[in-house]
């Protein structure tokens, strides 16, 4: 059988790393089943040289686009083909499209480590029709300062999110503006009140970008709007069956549990049991819903009965848990939306 090999990238974040290479393989598995020509037989951690790879074995070579699909895993630095002992490198073309301090240049306390968002926006995008396609429309419904969302515009698609934390709407709002000017990206960018019977609602950034100039006036533009309002109110700001992708990071009810939105708890359970229904009703039939969550604060089984309740398909997929800190195991699951 042919054999290949991934070179993990080194992780920033200590922990996360110790935790990649397993997460690679259980990603790897999704990726062969929602996506792959080249059905993945089996895979291992491995060393060579030294350094950690994950080593797989495929029913038969992969094919151009699976190494191109292949080249979007959340940690892979690098992707061989494995000769005897011998690494045969294969050319690697990610959808990303975007400067990488995009993902990287923030930096606070609470962000979400940028090889877990992609992980997750990765295997929550390969539960829908469109899997990793052209022309996704992602919704972040806790966005907070826009990594997902970042990483969603990355990949070329249009991004969209709501966050009832003022302070996290201003930040994003003044760094992804700034970044844009940075870059000197053709784009306009806006800030206006959402009123509703003349009562304020909320406030809305909207963006489009295009990389060139040549590209806006042939309509090759991404969009990006984000609301600062509780997203139990997302159905006020966004039409049903909207997005391919629903993709957030649920308050841990550690450093940064919810903020009080609605009377919210800081219970992941209570506050996700309110909000899928609302979330459920903004995806298209054939989407999907990945949420990563604090297993603390809340089982599996109690989580995919909620899904199911709002009408989606939990995906029977492999283990994504992991621990981040003494108060902090972290999970994922995804469900999708039935046509």
């Amino acid at each position: 059988m042919p054999r290949y090999a991934l070179l993990i990238l080194p992780a920033f974040n200590r922990v996360y790393g110790e935790s990649s290479v397993r997460l690679t393989r259980s990603e790897l598995a999704v990726f062969s089943a929602r996506g792959l020509e080249g059905e993945v037989v089996s895979s291992e951690e491995t060393r060579i040289g030294g350094v950690p790879y994950v080593a797989f074995e495929t029913a038969r070579p992969l094919s151009e686009p699976d190494v191109r699909l292949l080249s979007n895993l959340s940690s892979v630095y690098a992707v061989f083909g494995l000769e005897g002992d011998l690494l045969r490198p294969l050319e690697m073309r990610s959808r990303d499209r975007l400067s990488s301090d995009l993902i990287t240049i923030q930096k606070y306390a609470g962000k979400t480590n940028e090889h877990f968002t992609k992980l997750l926006l990765n295997v929550t995008a390969l539960a829908g029709d469109k899997g990793l396609g052209d022309g996704l429309q992602v919704f972040d419904p806790m966005c907070g300062r826009g990594t997902t969302l970042n990483q969603a515009l990355m990949y070329g698609y249009d991004a969209y999110g709501i966050d009832v934390d003022g302070k996290d709407f201003e930040a994003y709002t003044g760094f992804i503006k700034t970044w844009l000017r940075n870059k000197r990206l053709k784009h306009t960018a806006e800030t206006v009140p959402v009123r509703r019977e003349r009562a304020l609602v909320g406030r809305r950034l909207n963006v489009t970008f295009g990389l060139s100039k040549e590209a806006v006036k042939a309509g090759d533009v991404q969009h990006l709007a984000v609301v600062n309002a509780d997203t139990l109110k997302s159905r006020e700001f966004f039409k049903p069956r909207s997005f391919d992708v629903l993709a957030t990071d649920a308050p841990y009810g550690v450093q940064h549990g919810s903020k009080g939105g609605a009377g919210l708890s800081r219970s992941p359970l209570e506050l996700l049991g309110r909000a899928v229904p609302v979330w459920a009703e903004l995806l298209r039939p054939g989407g999907a819903m990945g949420i990563a969550w604090n297993t603390y604060g809340g089982k599996s089984a109690d989580l995919a009965r909620i899904l199911t309740e709002a009408g989606l398909d939990v995906m029977d997929y492999p283990d994504f848990e992991h621990w981040v800190d003494q108060a902090i195991v972290r999970d994922i699951i995804v469900a999708r939306k039935p046509r």
